[in-house]
């Protein structure tokens, strides 16, 4: 029988556990969590989504994303706007306040990375990202 520690999918689930816990640590003060973050994150890099397609995006509940969206939108970090193409949605955008938190947190983030891949060298920390994008991004096309 393999051990535990043999097991990828084990040490993966480990390491998001260990992921989730050191950027839920650090974003405790702004009263958000991992995946607020999440959602902040994937706004800032477009000109703002529909709710279902953050949920596709992110893999979250589409009910979850409306909790999220709700949170984020109070603190006025997001807001939500009729879409261009369609009156009857309304697409999540990011605020100027949004990117003033995004911009305040960028170099705690890099901290709570650095944390978890320390005991890699450089090379291994491009390496490892290259395959988890490969893999996230595989994840992301399929059905």
């Amino acid at each position: 029988m393999r051990g535990l520690h043999a097991d990828m999918g084990y040490l993966l689930y480990r390491l998001g556990l260990r992921s989730g816990q050191l950027f839920n640590s650090f974003l405790q003060e702004s009263g958000l969590r991992l995946r607020h973050y999440a959602v902040l994150r994937f706004l800032a890099t477009s000109e703002g989504a529909l709710q279902r397609e953050l949920s596709s995006r992110l893999g979250y509940d589409p009910s979850a994303i409306v909790g999220l969206v709700d949170d984020l939108q109070k603190l006025g970090f997001a807001e939500r706007r009729p879409s261009p193409d369609d009156r009857r949605s309304r697409i999540v955008v990011l605020t100027a306040a949004g990117r003033t938190f995004l911009r305040d947190t960028d170099e705690a983030g890099l901290r709570v990375t650095n944390e978890l891949v320390g005991p890699l060298d450089p090379a291994e920390r491009e390496t490892l990202h290259t395959l988890l994008l490969r893999i996230a991004e595989d994840g992301l096309t399929r059905p």
